[in-house]
């Protein structure tokens, strides 16, 4: 038996997705909640490796046992799911796993929005959820980090925006969409992001670019001058991990329904 599931959780109290030995972890929780549930252990399999303090909006994971049939049925297990779940994990929705379906091998795209806050003083409401970033932005600081993100998109080397220290040894990915929005009032921000794969702290490394960029640190064309060096210790800090989220990801046609490909 191999179910896929779509959840949610807020990452404040997790040490990242995947299980640690001495940390509490979406993983960790979603194996020992699923034996429960399912009567059986369960193996748990992720889209994505969120690291500590990292939330989602929209995660796939796989939950496989050695059971033949679903003791639940389909359309009841986001129900039976929340009555054993911490609050801070919730199942959306379940679906059969097609056959040879990996949660992430089988994506073609994730996308990810970092949120922040520029007014004066911190909202307490967000607190480990969005990223406070009182220096004012220039007045036309969102224009900036718009020109800056556009030279993102295509197919580059992203080591200038990977975390120093990487294993990973292909940094070339291709960005399809990179997106700067203001609320009215100018005291909140996002920074969206979607690509066939990212390297560890891309996201927040951009981030920390473009919002030095917005306040004036850097010019505009920082960023195309990044892509060209490959030089991580001439990028941006790395934002923090709160403000982070992934939002989307994107599977084949019929894996997911249609309002969630």
């Amino acid at each position: 038996m191999k179910i896929l599931l779509e959840i949610s959780f807020l990452g404040t109290d997790f040490c990242g997705w995947q299980v640690q030995p001495n940390g509490r972890t979406v993983q960790g929780v979603m194996t020992e909640t699923s034996a429960l549930l399912f009567g059986a252990p369960c193996r748990l399999t992720g889209c994505s490796r969120t690291d500590s303090g990292v939330h989602a909006l929209s995660f796939y994971c796989t939950a496989e046992t050695d059971r033949e049939a679903c003791p639940v049925p389909l359309d009841k297990i986001p129900r039976a799911y929340s009555a054993l779940l911490p609050p801070d994990i919730a199942v959306r929705r379940a679906f059969p796993a097609p056959d040879g379906f990996h949660p992430r091998y089988s994506a073609l795209e994730k996308e990810y929005v970092y949120r922040v806050r520029t007014a004066p003083v911190p909202d307490p409401f967000g607190f480990s959820r969005e990223c406070f970033f009182p220096s004012p932005l220039f007045p036309d600081g969102i224009d900036r980090m718009r020109e800056a993100g556009t030279a993102l998109l295509g197919r580059h080397d992203f080591s200038a925006f990977m975390a120093a220290g990487s294993k990973i040894t292909d940094p070339v990915r291709t960005v399809s969409f990179c997106e700067v929005r203001s609320d009215p009032d100018g005291q909140t921000l996002e920074i969206d992001v979607a690509a066939d794969g990212f390297l560890y702290h891309m996201v927040r490394i951009i981030s920390g670019t473009l919002l030095e960029i917005g306040r004036g640190v850097r010019s505009p064309d920082t960023v195309a001058a990044l892509l060209r060096s490959g030089a991580r210790s001439e990028a941006g800090p790395t934002a923090p991990a709160c403000g982070l989220y992934l939002k989307r990801v994107k599977y084949p046609a019929g894996v997911l329904p249609p309002d969630k490909i």
